[in-house]
């Protein structure tokens, strides 16, 4: 647990980052400098099921809508104005750049074309099957993995697609993890739900619950982390790795220092973005 001292130290936004958590009970906002975790709280209440962020916008996916928040309206993640966008329940949320593609379990993948509220707006690119996540112009369906273009949706391989990350580009899914070369090549065999990589090179993926990392020669390995419960999200600051357990356990790793944890107390976590 943090010190009262340590505590004091955040009081100063200066070097802090703050990260967004979905979770049962809506979006929590966890302030973090280096490697102590800091206060956190509610930033907004709903049943979330997945949050990204783009160069200036945080997009939370909900049961009823895909919600927007201008980030650069306040620095405080309790004032963040979430505005409904009329997409309707969504499972997946993620950015190509700066627009905002969402997807939900119909199979349906959507570009936000701007707006607010009962006037904003959504492209339909495609339908396919259930949606579990988007990154980047790739879309991870039940049946594979998608390529999304500007005027529709291509497959590109793979079947039972959990997670992917369009940077590299990489896909975790039910047999294993592949990254995209020539073809997809096999990573990692086994059954994986959760992969993010950083252009620094830091890359984790989750496979029932446990955590793996790759290593700087491109070896992935089995990432130890001192509690028990099941790891369902990481992402990265600009130094450190965050990960986030389903039972609400919040961690942060700076370096090759240790795990530091908070327990936050939430339930279900789904999905975390740095800010």
């Amino acid at each position: 647990m943090p010190t009262i001292d340590e505590k004091r130290v955040y009081t100063d936004n200066t070097g802090t980052e703050t990260v967004f958590v979905a979770s049962s009970v809506g979006v929590v906002a966890v302030s973090v400098s280096d490697d102590l975790v800091g206060g956190f709280g509610i930033a907004h209440r709903c049943r979330a099921r997945d949050v990204a962020a783009g160069p200036e916008t945080l997009a939370v996916a909900t049961d009823e809508d895909v919600l927007r928040a201008d980030l650069t309206t306040t620095d405080d993640a309790d004032e963040l104005p979430f505005e409904p966008t009329g997409f309707g329940p969504a499972t997946a949320v993620g950015f190509d750049d700066a627009t905002l593609l969402a997807g939900d379990d119909g199979g349906r993948v959507a570009r936000f074309e701007g707006g607010e509220e009962s006037a904003a707006s959504w492209a339909t690119l495609g339908r396919t099957s259930p949606i579990r996540a988007v990154d980047g112009p790739l879309a991870a369906a039940a049946d594979g993995v998608y390529r999304v273009e500007a005027d529709g949706l291509t497959a590109v391989g793979l079947d039972d697609a959990r997670d992917v990350d369009g940077g590299e580009p990489l896909a975790a899914t039910g047999t294993g993890l592949y990254k995209l070369g020539n073809g997809w090549m096999d990573v990692l065999a086994g059954a994986f739900d959760v992969v993010t990589a950083h252009d620094d090179g830091r890359a984790h993926a989750i496979g029932s619950g446990d955590l793996y990392a790759r290593t700087d020669d491109g070896e992935w390995v089995s990432e130890p982390v001192p509690v028990e419960d099941d790891v369902t999200a990481v992402t990265y600051g600009d130094e450190a790795t965050y990960a986030v357990t389903d039972a609400g356990t919040f961690l942060v790793r700076v370096s090759e220092s240790e795990w530091r944890h908070q327990i936050l107390g939430l339930q279900n976590v789904t999905a975390a973005v740095a800010v």
